[in-house]
């Protein structure tokens, strides 16, 4: 889900197109062996973000070295990095998520519902979204890195708890209605997307979800996001994946014809934010 214009909010750009995928939540999935499906997200690129690339978070190594590859590169030719193939044996989710909403209006403005959240509160419900175990049965060890939970949030919604996007999306993480009424069914919670102190977790339990997913099925379950694997927005590292899948969903990703970047302008966009924000001082 997403907002189709892109908002500006103190600097930064503020765009929706969070949970088009859906995510567990409160609990683990039933898992099989398959191969993803395809599903197709809305375009909705925000305005470009300025920034370098990010610092490197956690510790996985390169892709060449998970995969057990040295590149050669030509004389004068930068180094290949070998194909990420997806393990055949990976699981995947069984139960498909809601679908995707259609893409906005580009004349149309998001509302505003309820009282807003201050910068203090909205700081300390992403901190200790950060610091949650969401995957306890097989990833009791991943975690969620705040600058990324940080920048997204931002990016998403400028860290406005009380923002509704004309696609749905709402709160700080951008959450669909549709998603988070399947969650709530499927794991027998009842998280109030509208309260930014549930919607920040949803939001942080789909990036775990997608962290655990993408590591599961191509990086032989590393699951740190390591920003020096990617030399770009498109390359096929951990950490652009799960950006590119918060913003159009796992399956406009993982597709019947491989990997795909489809927005690479949002993931430049929060990889930029995650180490270039006015929010990180906050």
């Amino acid at each position: 889900m997403g907002l189709a214009v892109a908002l500006l909010v103190g600097g930064c750009g503020a765009s929706g197109g969070a949970d088009r995928g859906g995510v567990p939540l409160g609990g683990e999935s039933e898992l099989v062996s398959a191969e993803s499906g395809q599903a197709d997200g809305a375009p909705g690129d925000p305005a470009a973000v300025a920034g370098p690339t990010p610092a490197t978070t956690g510790t996985a190594g390169t892709a060449a070295e998970r995969a057990g590859q040295a590149a050669t590169p030509a004389v004068g030719q930068p180094p290949r990095r070998p194909k990420v193939v997806r393990d055949q044996g990976a699981p995947i989710r069984k139960d498909l998520p809601p679908p995707m909403p259609q893409p906005s209006p580009t004349d149309c403005r998001p509302t505003y519902v309820g009282p807003q959240a201050t910068r203090a509160e909205v700081k300390a419900v992403l901190t200790d979204a950060a610091g949650r175990v969401y995957l306890p049965v097989s990833a009791p060890h991943l975690r969620v890195p705040l600058d990324l939970i940080k920048a997204v949030a931002w990016q998403e919604s400028g860290w406005q708890s009380n923002i509704v996007a004309c696609d749905g999306g709402v709160g700080l993480m951008q959450v669909m209605p549709a998603t988070a009424d399947w969650m709530n069914e499927i794991f027998d919670e009842s998280y109030d997307l509208h309260d930014y102190r549930d919607n920040a977790p949803l939001g942080a339990n789909y990036l775990a979800w997608l962290i655990r997913f993408f590591a599961d099925s191509y990086f032989g379950g590393a699951y740190a996001l390591t920003a020096a694997d990617c030399a770009g927005s498109t390359d096929h590292c951990l950490l652009n994946l799960v950006i590119a899948a918060y913003n159009y969903g796992p399956y406009a990703v993982d597709t019947d014809q491989g990997l795909v970047i489809p927005n690479p302008q949002y993931v430049r966009n929060v990889r930029a934010l995650m180490t270039e924000c006015v929010c990180l001082s906050f």
